[in-house]
This record gives structure tokens, C-alpha cells and sequence, in this order.
């Protein structure tokens, strides 16, 4: 009877036993969980702090941008304009004589320049004077003539001086000068006619520009030779002063 129950009491001690270490066990894995899950709130708290820095500073980042901009845009001139000399120089040139001369006196003015180009441009064989159907023969011999301007426009806003240069043919201005003069008012400009040729004057050519132009005050104009000096040029300038 005492062996019978000197068993039982040994088995209940092993039942008992079991029974602990499986509580503690679960203690444990309760307690390791609860400290995984504390770490991970801990890792998406650092997380969402330096994402929340990031935007901070991002959000720095682009406020300065715009502030430079702000700045930048703010020297603009808000009508869209610019400022000019003062003096203008235009001319036409077929062959680049006109254009040599035309570019040493907005150099010794410190003027703007303005080409005229034309529409269809010249090749040699309409420069061609010797014969009569060639294209500036032909222009030359109509005052009607008006041939296209291919240059854009120019606003002449601002100017009080306007140089404005050509070739001489067949005595004359050409005629996409007329075209030129024609299409603008010049109203409170002074208007300087100079020209290129290898002999012949000025002639009627400047008076032609001012009768077709209707505005502006026009004075009398000079002929320059396809060599002519910087000197030259800069020595006819202050004299019409």
C-alpha cells in the first residue's frame, strides 16, 4: 500500500514538474515577444524620425530654390524690354563692303547695327551690271521697285541717330532701301546717309531716301571706298558734330 502510494505521489511530482517548466517556457516566449514587439516600435519610431528630418529638409531645400528664383527674376525688366545706345546703325550689303564699313562706325559710336537682308538674296548673277536683264538691272531701272525684306523687324524705340548705309548701283540707292524707309517712321530721328561704291558719289541717292522715308531730319551723307580707314571714318563722325 505505502509502494502504491510512493508512486502515485512521485508520478503527481512529475505531472507537477511538466506543468512548470511549460508555464515558464511560455513566460519566456511571452516576455521575447513582448520585447520584439517593444524593439520594433522603437525601430519604426527612429524610422518615422529621420523620414520626418527628410521632409524637413527637403521642404527647406525646395523654399530656398524658390527664393532664389524670386530673387533672380526680380532684376527682369517686368516689360519685357531693353535698353539701347541710342544710335542705330542700318545697312544692306550684297557683297560685304557696305557691311565693313557700317561695323567700324557702330565701333567708334558704340551703336547698334541692323542688316538688311533681302528676301531673295543677290548672287552674282543678279549683281551682274554689264548685263541688262540681270535682277539689279532691271530693279534698278523701275523707282517702282520694292523688293522683300528677309530681316525681321526692328523696333527703332529709343533711337535719336540712325546711320544708314548702302552700295551705290547705277547711280542710286537700291531699291530694297526704299522698301526699308518706307516701312518705318522716323519721326525725332536724326537720319546719316553713307555708301560704298568704287567711284561713283553719293549722288540724288540720300535726298531719294529722305523723299521716300516722309519723316525724320535727314542730313547730307558720305561716300566711302571699300578701303576705308577706321580714321577716315572716325575723322567724317566728328565733323558732323
Amino acid at each position: 500500500m505505502k509502494r502504491k502510494i510512493s508512486a502515485l505521489a512521485a508520478v503527481l511530482l512529475a505531472i507537477g514538474l511538466t506543468a512548470c517548466g511549460n508555464n515558464e517556457g511560455q513566460a519566456t516566449n511571452d516576455t521575447t515577444q513582448t520585447i520584439q514587439a517593444e524593439s520594433s516600435k522603437e525601430i519604426e519610431a527612429v524610422d518615422n524620425t529621420e523620414e520626418e528630418a527628410q521632409q524637413v529638409e527637403t521642404s527647406e531645400a525646395v523654399s530656398n530654390t524658390n527664393d532664389e528664383i524670386v530673387e533672380d527674376t526680380s532684376t527682369e525688366n517686368t516689360d519685357g524690354s531693353e535698353e539701347n545706345s541710342g544710335v542705330l546703325v542700318v545697312y544692306f550689303s550684297a557683297t560685304g563692303t557696305t557691311k565693313g564699313v557700317a561695323e567700324k562706325i557702330a565701333g567708334i559710336t558704340g551703336a547698334d547695327t541692323y542688316e538688311i537682308k533681302a528676301a531673295q538674296e543677290y548672287t552674282d548673277a543678279d549683281l551682274n551690271w554689264n548685263d541688262s536683264n540681270s535682277r539689279s538691272t532691271k530693279e534698278q531701272n523701275d523707282s517702282s521697285v520694292r523688293p522683300e525684306i528677309g530681316s525681321d523687324a526692328i523696333s527703332l524705340d529709343g533711337y535719336t541717330t540712325i546711320y544708314i548705309g548702302y552700295p551705290i548701283w547705277w547711280g542710286e540707292e537700291p531699291r530694297i532701301m526704299d522698301t526699308f524707309v518706307e516701312s518705318y517712321s522716323f519721326d525725332g530721328i536724326t537720319m546719316i546717309p553713307f555708301c560704298t561704291s568704287s567711284s561713283s558719289g553719293i549722288g540724288r541717292s540720300g535726298q531719294n531716301l529722305a523723299d521716300n522715308a516722309g519723316s525724320g531730319t535727314w542730313i547730307d551723307g558720305k561716300r566711302f571706298g571699300a578701303g576705308a580707314s577706321e580714321d577716315e571714318i572716325r575723322s567724317w563722325i566728328e565733323g558732323l558734330q
